[in-house]
């Protein structure tokens, strides 16, 4: 339209919105203050419907929360701390993909040792028979999964206190007791340690193959998504920062 007063339903009209909508985004600070008919009926103009169109472009990257605060800071008259939270955005977007980075990394590495983990255990290390082996098919305890690994018994303590291995405790005795899943885990801690990898990288690769149910290919394909996951947003959030930027320009 090119009549630069619109009523309510010409606005939501304009948009796919219901008049209710237009009222409570003007209420929250998403479009600027209307102007009132001496009936009390509120008047939008071109700035209301560009405040609108830049609001809705920034939710689809930036997510509602974000994208009303920004509108919000902007109407309160504050520009820089709209943009610092533009900028706030883009920053926790590349954090997400440098731990995203880094969790395939971490994958990359863990697929080059897997040779390594799959390789049968020495003489001797086969599960014991009778009761020790009853006692055994229940969990293992530190020592035992510490001397498969060749590490240390503090050393699974440390990982436990990291959060990246979780062994339950043996009812009566609290001994730690590490069945197959907590095996894996301590494998896959002592492979990626040995190359040099953070705890904060390893612990997305052991939270996505636990909800993978253990399957790298499958947490290959999470990753994949997530990669265009956040492309997408990204893409999202230059097309909400243009439309911010022309509506900025327009209202001076």
């Amino acid at each position: 339209m090119t009549d630069r007063r619109l009523r309510t339903v010409d606005l939501a009209r304009l948009a796919g919105l219901s008049t209710q909508q237009i009222r409570n985004y003007e209420e929250a600070g998403v479009l600027p203050a209307a102007e009132r008919t001496e009936s009390g009926y509120r008047v939008f103009g071109v700035a209301h419907r560009q405040a609108l169109l830049a609001y809705r472009a920034l939710v689809k990257g930036y997510g509602p929360v974000t994208a009303a605060r920004i509108m919000r800071t902007v109407h309160e008259g504050d520009v820089p701390a709209a943009l610092a939270l533009v900028d706030e955005a883009h920053a926790e977007l590349h954090r997400e993909r440098t731990a995203l980075r880094a969790t395939g990394e971490a994958l990359e590495a863990l697929t080059r040792e897997a040779p390594a983990r799959e390789a049968p255990e020495p003489a001797g290390a086969s599960e014991p028979v009778g009761a020790a082996g009853a006692a055994a098919s229940r969990g293992l305890r530190i020592g035992e999964v510490a001397r498969r690994l060749g590490v240390r018994t503090s050393t699974l303590r440390v990982w436990e206190a990291a959060g990246l291995v979780t062994p339950p405790r043996e009812r009566g005795t609290a001994y730690r007791l590490y069945g197959p899943a907590e095996v894996r885990d301590a494998r896959i801690v002592h492979s990626l340690r040995r190359g040099h990898h953070l705890f904060a990288q390893i612990r997305p690769v052991l939270e996505e193959l636990r909800r993978e149910g253990g399957s790298e290919t499958a947490l290959r394909s999470a990753l994949a998504a997530r990669a265009e996951t956040l492309t997408a947003r990204s893409r999202a959030m230059l097309a909400g920062a243009g439309r911010l930027h022309d509506y900025l320009d327009a209202v001076g």
